[in-house]
C-alpha cells in the first residue's frame, strides 16, 4: 500500500555514499575469482576511495550551487564512514547541521560479510540454496539482515519524518539496499517490482533518487540520477556495496 503524506517534508532525497575502498575490494575479488575480500576493515569503517572522495566533493559543488528554495535544510547519514565521510564532504559549506542515524546503516550480512557469491558456494552452500529458496527479499543470512529487515527500519525513519519536518528538504545519505527500501516502502510496490529494480538497475556512486511532495504522496522524480556527478572529471561508478554477498547474489 503506498503511504498517504498529509504532513512531513516538501522533498525527499536519497543519496548513496561514493565510491569506496570496499567496492574496490569488491571488484578485485570478483576479476581473481577469489573467495574472500582482501579488506581488513569492518563494514562501518570502510572508507572512501580517492574516486569516491571526488564523487562527494562534486555533490558538495552540486548543492553549493542551488538556490536557497532548493538547498538541503534538513541532512541525515548513516554512521558507516564511507557515508558519513560522503555527507561531510558534500554539505561543509552549506551550514546545516549534519545527524546520524543507524536506520540508514547498510544492510547487515552476518556471517556471510566479507565473502564474494564464490565464496558463499563453497563455504555456505547450505545458505546459497536457503536464499534460492527463500529469494532476495527474504532471505536472512545468519545473524545478518534481510531485505524486508531493512524495509522496517525505512518505514521506522519515515514515520519519524511525518512529525516536526512539515516542508523541510530532507537528505539522507545511505547505502545502496537502504534506497531500495525506500522505494518499496515509499511507492508500495510488490517484492517482484522491487526486485525487478534491482536486476534493471545498479545504483551508482553519489546519485540522487529524489521525491517530490505532490498532494498526498512523496511522487519519485528521480532515481539513480548521476547529474552531479556527470558534470565533473570524477568517474560514474556502480559497483554493488561491499561484497558480493551483498549485490546480485544475496
Amino acid at each position: 500500500m503506498k503511504p498517504r503524506w498529509t504532513s512531513g517534508p516538501a522533498g525527499l532525497t536519497l543519496v548513496r555514499h561514493g565510491h569506496s575502498v570496499g567496492n574496490e575490494a569488491d571488484s578485485a575479488a570478483r576479476e581473481a575469482g577469489a573467495e574472500v575480500l582482501d579488506l581488513d576493515a569492518r563494514d562501518a569503517d570502510v572508507e572512501l576511495s580517492r574516486t569516491g572522495q571526488e564523487q562527494a566533493d562534486a555533490v558538495g559543488r552540486w548543492l553549493d550551487e542551488l538556490g536557497d528554495d532548493d538547498r538541503p535544510t534538513v541532512v541525515v547519514s548513516s554512521p558507516y564512514r564511507r557515508a558519513a565521510e560522503t555527507a561531510r564532504r558534500a554539505v561543509e559549506r552549506l551550514g546545516v547541521d549534519l545527524e546520524y542515524d543507524e536506520r540508514l546503516r547498510e544492510r547487515d550480512l552476518g556471517v556471510l560479510d566479507g565473502l564474494t557469491g564464490t565464496g558463499i558456494r563453497k563455504r555456505h552452500p547450505e545458505e546459497a540454496g536457503r536464499r534460492d529458496k527463500l529469494g532476495k527479499f527474504y532471505y536472512q543470512p545468519p545473524s545478518g539482515e534481510s531485505w524486508a529487515d531493512v524495509v522496517l527500519r525505512a518505514r521506522s525513519l519515515l514515520q519519524d519524518l511525518r512529525h516536526g519536518y512539515d516542508d523541510a528538504r530532507v537528505y539522507l545519505f545511505t547505502h545502496q539496499a537502504v534506497i531500495m527500501s525506500f522505494r518499496y516502502a515509499l511507492e508500495g510496490l510488490s517484492e517482484e517490482e522491487i526486485l525487478d529494480i534491482d536486476r534493471e538497475v545498479q545504483i551508482p556512486n553519489a546519485s540522487f533518487t529524489t521525491y517530490r511532495r505532490e498532494g498526498e504522496g512523496l511522487e519519485l522524480v528521480t532515481f539513480a540520477d548521476t547529474a552531479a556527478v556527470d558534470r565533473t572529471d570524477a568517474d560514474v561508478t556502480e559497483q554493488a556495496d561491499r561484497v558480493g554477498a551483498g549485490g546480485a547474489d544475496v
